[in-house]
């Protein structure tokens, strides 16, 4: 069972808008609200910025240069990668059919333009605690206790001293427990998607994580599923 403990620090928000004044506006009063921003004036900078930084919630605008907000939002919608992504579309688009519209194409919430900045920060909160990705979490799984905010893994109450890449693909597993994850998605999800390297990198790192919780006991969270990839599962441990 994974329990989690949420706060604002560093949650990271991409701003999706053209047009250069609304999105510096947004970005300004967002920093000033604690929380991490990224900025793209289209769909393929947005895209890029995706698989690179894992945000945690999107601010889309519907109209937008190269691909309309609406199509975004649907596409990253069918996309396994960004399943987890709260999404919140901005529009000067006031009419009751565009809003429904916009919420039918996977949009976890609509904010019509011009908006206050308050407003909006109080919508993306909102949004965060229902999607339940706001913020540092606090992840417990087994013996096992990852804080992000401290960057800290403890196993049985110990510290456990890991590697930053064993640390991210800890965080990655745990934060996604009981699912069978290939290598080729764990290069995307935790080396990013513009990394090249071999797909055996990742059989190396995941020795290395269960070299450093093999004291405690929890290298066995960490299962080989063989030809699919790998899994975490306290709750498996022991089969």
């Amino acid at each position: 069972m994974i329990q989690s403990k949420q706060t604002m620090a560093a949650t990271k928000v991409l701003i999706v808008e053209d047009e250069t004044p609304i999105r510096e506006m947004i970005a300004f009063h967002l920093a000033r609200a604690g929380f991490e921003t990224l900025e793209a004036a289209d769909c393929r900078r947005a895209r890029e910025l995706l698989a690179d930084e894992r945000p945690d919630l999107a601010l889309v605008d519907w109209m937008l240069p190269d691909m309309s907000g609406l199509e975004l939002t649907r596409m990253l919608r069918r996309d396994q990668e960004n399943e987890n992504l709260a999404i919140i579309m901005l529009t000067a688009r006031a009419d009751e059919h565009d809003k429904v519209t916009g919420l039918d194409s996977g949009a976890d919430d609509y904010l019509t333009k011009p908006f206050s900045p308050r407003e909006l920060v109080a919508r993306i909160q909102a949004v965060l605690r229902r999607s339940g990705t706001g913020g540092e979490t606090v992840l417990k799984s087994g013996t096992l206790e990852l804080d992000p905010a401290g960057h800290r893994v403890l196993a049985g109450g110990a510290e456990v001293r890991l590697g930053p890449t064993e640390y991210r693909l800890l965080h990655f597993l745990m934060a996604h427990p009981e699912r069978v994850y290939s290598r080729t998605l764990l290069l995307d999800r935790v080396w990013g998607a513009n990394v090249y390297i071999e797909e055996r990198t990742v059989d190396v790192h995941v020795r290395r994580l269960r070299k450093a919780l093999e004291r405690s006991g929890a290298d066995r969270y960490i299962q080989t599923v063989r030809g699919a990839g790998y899994r975490f599962s306290p709750r498996n441990a022991d089969a």
